[in-house]
């Protein structure tokens, strides 16, 4: 049993409230900044607040991933759970992208929905495949080509939906693209593991996943020197690891799950409308 003083609950509303500061900043708080560069009025204290509104959202993403885990392993449907978060990102994609591109279809950019689904399914395959492979492992008896070949097969996915996961994470541009689904992997990875050893993995993950995008992405425009410290702000994201030590392993009162998967389509729907009206 876990100790500490915040139920899973508690954990969600940090992570929801966290997520709406970023977004705050992320929609309506730019276009402030740009009203007010274009009249002449903009200062460094303007910059300065929309670089903690988005530090203190990159609390929020850790969040998700880590309860997004522990929704993975206490869930008595896993196939409901991915039905929900593969419903609410199509549900979430339109006012993802006018929230954040001003379109009604955005392919360059797909919602966090996405990431969680498909680090979820990784997950989901990986412990089929891999209950599959310790069964086979331990059957007795006569061993013909069909039963190698199987074993073959199961092996092959159990080692391959992971770089498979993370690589349609990127190709399909979902919100921190890979980074997003190793850390869920990782979560579920260290599982039974103590906290620092999952801040210290996740630390890895973030910086280097953050750095090879980047560089990906920029490298013809950017120097990968400057491109490692740029990746540096996702750091600001292990401040997570504070409420995630406390997390006492109890559910806690929770509002109801369509009020969660309601609040993202909604809120950022609504703070496009505020910054259309800037």
């Amino acid at each position: 049993m876990k100790k500490g003083l915040l139920s899973s609950a508690v954990l969600k509303n940090i992570a929801y409230l966290t997520m709406f500061i970023d977004h705050f900043f992320a929609v309506v708080f730019t276009k402030i900044i740009q009203r007010h560069s274009l009249a002449g009025y903009a200062t460094d204290s303007m910059g300065m607040c929309y670089t903690v509104g988005r530090a203190i959202g990159r609390i929020s993403f850790i969040l998700f991933c880590y309860l997004a885990v522990e929704s993975f392993m206490h869930t008595r449907s896993r196939r409901n759970y991915l039905l929900r978060l593969g419903g609410f990102a199509l549900v979430s994609e339109i006012p993802f992208d006018l929230a954040f591109s001003e379109k009604m279809i955005d392919p360059s950019s797909q919602n966090v929905f996405f990431t969680l689904l498909i680090g979820i399914f990784v997950l989901t395959v990986w412990e089929w495949s891999g209950r599959n492979v310790r069964v086979l492992g331990k059957r007795k008896g006569r061993r013909d080509a069909g039963f190698y070949m199987c074993m073959v097969v199961f092996c092959a996915v159990w080692l391959c939906i992971l770089p498979v996961g993370c690589t349609a994470a990127y190709y399909l541009n979902t919100d921190y693209r890979y980074m997003g689904v190793l850390l869920i992997f990782v979560f579920y990875f260290l599982y039974e593991k103590q906290n620092a050893v999952k801040m210290a993995a996740a630390a890895c993950v973030m910086l280097l996943c953050t750095w090879s995008v980047n560089c990906l992405r920029y490298a013809d425009v950017y120097e990968a020197a400057y491109l490692c410290r740029f990746s540096m702000r996702e750091m600001y994201g292990l401040f997570a690891f504070g409420p995630i030590y406390l997390d006492d392993g109890i559910k806690g009162k929770q509002l109801p799950k369509a009020f969660y998967y309601g609040f993202y389509p909604v809120h950022l729907f609504i703070l496009y409308c505020i910054a259309r009206m800037i």
